[in-house]
């Protein structure tokens, strides 16, 4: 079991993004981007480069700059983007960036790296008292994944969403689904007797 991917249920996400105390500039800003961990399954350094002109409001969609610099498209959920909007027309301070997350003390401008990202991921885990040996933006990732599989969807559905390049990544999401798995597993024929 030391290989599956670690992952939070569906009820914790949600405690998670119900928690963020939505009246505060913080709460706003830190909302939005769990909703792009939780619902997109971004990764914490596609937040992190995340500009104002790659959210495109009128398709609904936003462009995503990921690994090895694969740039990808995805439907923006309207929940995402209302989260996104509330952050950027109440508490985004002007400033030169072009980046849609900025920090929230001096200097105003973007996150130096994803290590922002899972700093927020494990503040807001504290505050919703889940106790997670994996505290980091990815795990938001894996739950993802892990609840689209619960939910039925095929694993090449998860990797387009995931924007994963081969097939074999994804199918370590298949792990995590024990009970999908145990009608396949074959008897052992030293069992009991």
């Amino acid at each position: 079991f030391s290989t599956l991917p670690k992952f939070l249920q569906s009820h914790q996400v949600q405690q998670v993004l119900s928690q963020c105390d939505r009246r505060t500039a913080e709460g706003r800003r830190d909302y939005a981007i769990l909703l792009l961990l939780a619902r997109l399954g971004l990764r914490a350094c596609e937040i992190v480069s995340l500009r104002l002109d790659d959210i495109h409001w009128q398709a609904g969609e936003i462009s995503i700059q990921g690994k090895g610099n694969k740039s990808a498209l995805l439907p923006l959920p309207p929940d995402v983007g209302q989260a996104i909007a509330a952050y950027l027309k109440k508490d985004r301070p002007a400033c030169s960036t072009r980046r849609v997350f900025i920090r929230m003390k001096a200097p105003r401008h973007g996150f130096a790296n994803s290590i922002a990202i899972s700093t927020i991921v494990a503040r807001n885990l504290k505050k919703a008292g889940i106790d997670s040996p994996h505290r980091g933006a990815h795990l938001f990732r894996h739950s993802l994944a892990t609840e689209m599989l619960r939910q039925g969807a095929a694993l090449p559905e998860i990797a387009l969403l995931l924007r994963h390049r081969s097939l074999n990544t994804t199918t370590l999401y298949a792990k995590v689904d024990l009970m999908a798995l145990r009608p396949l597993a074959q008897p052992w024929l030293g069992g009991a007797s």
